[in-house]
C-alpha cells in the first residue's frame, strides 16, 4: 500500500491516505510519480511506497527508527498556514543505505519538490553512537557528582590564575605560570593541597624550590623548561614539598634533625595524600597507587639560615622561618624583591597545628617577615594561588599576635582543631585544653 502525503492551507497536521481515486499505486510507483494533486481542494500531497519509506524520529529528538510511519507522520503536527514540510525517506531510487531529504512546498495548486543533500546511513548511525557516547560520559560525571566531588575541586580554576602568564607545556598533571622575570610557578591543582613550587633561574644554574607531591614526572617537566643545572632546596620537609626529591642529584637541606628523618621517606602520609576526596581528576598515565611513598633522598650540602645560593647573575638567601616545621625556610631574592614564603605563609588557611609545630617560633618568624615588608616587591607562598602583596607580611604577624593574645574566637574545624580568622588571615590550629 502506497501513502499520500497531503498538506496545505487549513490543516492541522499532515493527512495520510491509503486509497487516492484515479491512481494506481502500482503504477504510480512503476513511473515515478511522486506527487499529485486535487483538483477539487487545491491539496498537494507526494507520493512514495511504504516499504522504502525510512522516517527518523531524529526529527522529532528521538534516535528510535520509527516501527510505524503513519503513526508518526499522524504526531508531526504544523500551523495551519504553513505550506512546507520535510520529510526523510529512503526511495527506491536511493542508494542502499541512504537518506534523502525533501521539502516539499504546496502553492496555488502545485507541488514542489526540493532535495535536499544526501546524507549516508552510516554518517546517521556514526552521529547517534556519538550522542550515545556523549550521553554515557554525561551520565558518568552526574553519578560521580552524586556520589560526591570533593567540595574543592568546585572551585579550580581559581580566579586569580587568570591574571597570570601560563606557560605552555605538554603535561596533564602540572600547569606552569611566569611570576616574574626568570621565575615559574609550577602548580599541582589535582590534589588537595594545590603544591607550588619554583623554578628560579640564574645565567648559569636554576634553583628548584620544592618539587611537590610525587606524583607527576617533575623531572621530565624541568627537562622541558630549563637546560641549566638544577639544584633542590625545600621550603620544608612534609611529603607534599619534597616528593619528587629523589629524582634530582643535587639537593640542598636544612641542617636539622626533622629534614634527616624526613629524607628516610614515607609511605603512609603520602598514601594519604591520595585518599578519597583528594584528588580532582585523574592521576597521570602510569601512575601505581598502590606503590605510591615519599621516597628517600640524599643530602648533597647542609644549609643554614643567611646561607646564599649563587646562581650566576643571581643571588639567593636563606632565610630560617622555624614554626610550621623545624626545618622551614623563606628564600629571599634581594635584588628583585621576590619572597619565596613556603608554608610560613601562602593564601589561605594556614596549618600550623601538627606535633612539629612550633608556635613559639612561628610567631618569631612571622615577625622576621614582616619587618622585611619594606624590601619586598612580591611574596610567593606554596599552596593555592602563587602571589601576594607584600602588605601581607604585616597582617599575617599582626592575626597572629591577636590570635596569640586570645582576642579571636575560633571555630571548630574537625577534631582537636579550630579556625581563627583576622581579616584575610586565617590559621588551622590545634583546640585548646
Amino acid at each position: 500500500m502506497g501513502l499520500f502525503f497531503r498538506f496545505g492551507h487549513g490543516l492541522q497536521g499532515v493527512d495520510i491516505l491509503s486509497e487516492i481515486p484515479g491512481v494506481s499505486f502500482q503504477e504510480a510507483w512503476r513511473n515515478r510519480v511522486e506527487s499529485v494533486v486535487d483538483p477539487e481542494t487545491g491539496l498537494c500531497g507526494y507520493f512514495i511506497s511504504a516499504d522504502d519509506l525510512l522516517v527518523s524520529r531524529l526529527l522529532r529528538g528521538d534516535h528510535r527508527t520509527s516501527p510505524t510511519p503513519m503513526r508518526f507522520l499522524r504526531q508531526s503536527r504544523h500551523e495551519e498556514s504553513e505550506t512546507q514540510m520535510t520529510i526523510r525517506v529512503s526511495p527506491a531510487s536511493g542508494a542502499p543505505g541512504s537518506l534523502a531529504a525533501f521539502r516539499l512546498s504546496c502553492a496555488n495548486g502545485e507541488v514542489s519538490r526540493e532535495v535536499m543533500p544526501e546524507v549516508r546511513l552510516s554518517t546517521i548511525l556514526l552521529i547517534v553512537v556519538r550522542c550515545l557516547f556523549l550521553f554515557s560520559v554525561l551520565a558518568s560525571a552526574l553519578q560521580t557528582t552524586a556520589q560526591g566531588v570533593p567540595e574543592w575541586c568546585g572551585k579550580l580554576p581559581r580566579p586569580e590564575f587568570a591574571k597570570l602568564e601560563r606557560v605552555a607545556v605538554s603535561d596533564g598533571w602540572f600547569e606552569v605560570y611566569r611570576v616574574a622575570p626568570q621565575t615559574l610557578a609550577i602548580y599541582e591543582p589535582h590534589q588537595s593541597e594545590e603544591t607550588i613550587g619554583y623554578l628560579i633561574l640564574g645565567r648559569e644554574r636554576a634553583l628548584l624550590f620544592d618539587t611537590g607531591m610525587g606524583i607527576g614526572d617533575l623531572k621530565l617537566l624541568i627537562a622541558k623548561l630549563t637546560k641549566l643545572p638544577v639544584m633542590v632546596m625545600n621550603s620544608h620537609t612534609h611529603d607534599d614539598h619534597v616528593g619528587n626529591n629523589w629524582q634530582f642529584d643535587t639537593v640542598y637541606g636544612m641542617d636539622t634533625a626533622f629534614t634527616r628523618e624526613s629524607a628516610k621517606g614515607s609511605k603512609a602520609a603520602a598514601q594519604a595524600e591520595i585518599a578519597t576526596g583528594e584528588i580532582c581528576g585523574k592521576l597521570p598515565v602510569g601512575f601505581d597507587r598502590a606503590a605510591y611513598a615519599t621516597r628517600p633522598w640524599k643530602i648533597a650540602k647542609w644549609m643554614h639560615d643567611g646561607d646564599r645560593i649563587e646562581l650566576g647573575g643571581r643571588t639567593i638567601e636563606i632565610l630560617a622561618t622555624p614554626g610550621h616545621t623545624p626545618d622551614a625556610i623563606c628564600l629571599f631574592d634581594r635584588a628583585n624583591g621576590l619572597l619565596f614564603t613556603g608554608d610560613t605563609f601562602y593564601p589561605g588557611t594556614v596549618w600550623i597545628y601538627r606535633p612539629e609545630t612550633d608556635l613559639a617560633a612561628y610567631g618569631n618568624s612571622v615577625r622576621r617577615l614582616a619587618a622585611s615588608a619594606p624590601e619586598v616587591k612580591l611574596v610567593l607562598g606554596a599552596h593555592n594561588v602563587p602571589v601576594a602583596p607584600p602588605a601581607v607580611l604585616r597582617e599575617l604577624a599582626n592575626a597572629f599576635e591577636k590570635v596569640q593574645r586570645h582576642e579571636v574566637q575560633g571555630k571548630a574545624a574537625g577534631p582537636g582543631k579550630m579556625i581563627y580568622t583576622v581579616g584575610g588571615i586565617s590559621f588551622l590550629m590545634k583546640a585548646p585544653l
